[in-house]
C-alpha cells in the first residue's frame, strides 16, 4: 500500500507531497483509497461533502467503529502526515482478519477531505462541514490562490458542491472515531515509546493581518517619505516570537502574500497569516492580543493601517475520557497477542479531524513515533518498525471495541 500511494503529489524539486484538496494528485488518492477498498470487499461511498468512506457491515446499523484520517498535504509536506493513519487503518483491517476476529459493530476506513487547508486557507473542510461547524454560506466563499472558489473546485472534480453541509446522521450513526497519527513533535522519542494515546488538542486558530500602506518606486522614493506596510510587518513577526516566547505558546507567520510583489516596488499590502496555539486558552488569548497590539503600534507608528481577521479556531479539544481510558486498557492488555504495554498519554498542538468531530462523536488519538519531531516536512519520518507497532495497536484497539 505505502509503495503504491507514494509517488501520488511528490514533487521531484522539493521531494515532498503536493496533495492539495480537490486537484490531479487529490484525484488520484482519492481512486486509491477507493481501490483499496474495493480489494477488501469494502463497500466504498462518497458523502455529500467530499469525505470517502470504506464500510464493512451496514453503515445503517449504528453504533459503528469509524478510523482513519486524510490524504492531502501542506505544500512540500511529508509522506507520512494523514497518509499513515489511512494506510494503519486498511492494514489494521487486513491484521483483525488475520486473526479471525468477528466483527460485531458496522465498521469503516475514511478519508476526510481538505484536512490540512493548503488550497482554501481553512482546515479541516470535509470534517468541519459534516459536524455543522463550517456553515455552507462560509463554504461557498473560500477561495483559493487563483480566485477558485471551493464550489467551483468541487464541481471541477465532479463533485456536486449543492450537497455539502452538515451530515448529522450519519455522525449520529457513528459509535466511535479513532484516528492514527504520526506524532508531530518528539515526546514519545523522549520516552523511547513506538505508540501514545493522545489527551487532548490545544486551542488553536488562524488570524489574517492585512497591512495596508502605499506602493511606490524603490529606486526614486525616500526612505523618509514611504509608508512601507513590510517594515511593520516584520516588526510584527518578531513581537510574534517574544510574546509566544514570555507566554509559553507558539506563534507562527509561515504565509506571506505582497502586492504589487514587485522587487523594485514599495509594497502597498502585505498580508500575513498567524497560526497561534498554547496548552490552554488564556495562553492563546495573551499571546494572539499581545501579537494584535504590538501590530497596532508599530503601524500607527508607520502610518499604516492594519485590519486583523480571525479565519479559523478551533477550542482545546479534550478526548473523552472513557474511551480513551478504555484504549488504554485493551493496549496496556495487549490485546489478543498478549504482548501488553504501558502507553504514555499526551498533549499536542496539532489540529486533526478527531478533534473537530469531538464535538459530535466519541473520538480517540493514537500517535506513532517520530524521531526527529519534523513534520510538515519531506523530512518527516517514522521507522517501519514503529508503523507497524501502531498498525498492531489499532487492530486491538478496533478489535476491542468493533469485534466479539
Amino acid at each position: 500500500m505505502w509503495r503504491s500511494l507514494r509517488p501520488i503529489g511528490r514533487s521531484d524539486a522539493s521531494g515532498g507531497y503536493r496533495r492539495y484538496a480537490w486537484t490531479g494528485a487529490d484525484a488520484e488518492c482519492r481512486v486509491w483509497f477507493q481501490a483499496q477498498a474495493e480489494a477488501r470487499g469494502l463497500d466504498h461511498e462518497v458523502d455529500r461533502n467530499g469525505n470517502q468512506w470504506a464500510w464493512l457491515g451496514d453503515p445503517r446499523a449504528g453504533d459503528a467503529v469509524v478510523t482513519g484520517s486524510h490524504l492531502d498535504s501542506v505544500p512540500d509536506g511529508g509522506a507520512f502526515d494523514g497518509p499513515l493513519g489511512v494506510v494503519s487503518a486498511f492494514a489494521a483491517l487486513d491484521e483483525l482478519r488475520r486473526r479471525r476476529a468477528v466483527f460485531t459493530k458496522p465498521f469503516a476506513v475514511t478519508n476526510f477531505v481538505d484536512e490540512e487547508g493548503a488550497r482554501f486557507g481553512l482546515a479541516c473542510v470535509g470534517s468541519r462541514l459534516a459536524a455543522g461547524q463550517l456553515t455552507v454560506e462560509n463554504a461557498h466563499r473560500l477561495r483559493d490562490g487563483d480566485g477558485v472558489s471551493l464550489p467551483q473546485a468541487m464541481e471541477a472534480a465532479g463533485h456536486d458542491p449543492g450537497t455539502i453541509g452538515p451530515d448529522p446522521e450519519r455522525l449520529a450513526r457513528i459509535g466511535a472515531f479513532v484516528e492514527l497519527h504520526v506524532e508531530q513533535g518528539r515526546a514519545l522519542d523522549l520516552s523511547g515509546d513506538p505508540v501514545g494515546i493522545a489527551s487532548a488538542i490545544w486551542p488553536h486558530g488562524r488570524w489574517r493581518f492585512d497591512f495596508r500602506g502605499e506602493a511606490n518606486h524603490a529606486g526614486t522614493t525616500r526612505l523618509a517619505d514611504r509608508r512601507d506596510p513590510m517594515l511593520t510587518y516584520a516588526e510584527t513577526v518578531l513581537a510574534a516570537r517574544r510574546e509566544a516566547e514570555l507566554a509559553g505558546g507558539l506563534a507562527t507567520f509561515g504565509k506571506i502574500a505582497v502586492e504589487p510583489n514587485g522587487v523594485n516596488a514599495v509594497p502597498s499590502l502585505v498580508r500575513g497569516w498567524l497560526d497561534s496555539r498554547a496548552a490552554d486558552q488564556d495562553t492563546l488569548d495573551a499571546v494572539v492580543s499581545g501579537v494584535e497590539r504590538a501590530a497596532r503600534e508599530h503601524a500607527e507608528r508607520a502610518g499604516i493601517d492594519l485590519d486583523v481577521v480571525r479565519e479559523s479556531f478551533t477550542p482545546v479539544v479534550d478526548f473523552q475520557h472513557a474511551l480513551r481510558d478504555e484504549i488504554g486498557r485493551v493496549l496496556e492488555k495487549g490485546g489478543t497477542d498478549g504482548g501488553g504495554r504501558t502507553v504514555p498519554v499526551l498533549g499536542t498542538g496539532a489540529g486533526h479531524d478527531a478533534g473537530i468531530l469531538s464535538a459530535s462523536v466519541p473520538t480517540a488519538m493514537l500517535f506513532v513515533r517520530n524521531p526527529t519531531g519534523i513534520s510538515h516536512s519531506p523530512a518527516e519520518h517514522a521507522a517501519e518498525d514503529d508503523c507497524v507497532a501502531g498498525v498492531r495497536a489499532l487492530a486491538d484497539v478496533l478489535e476491542g471495541l468493533a469485534c466479539s
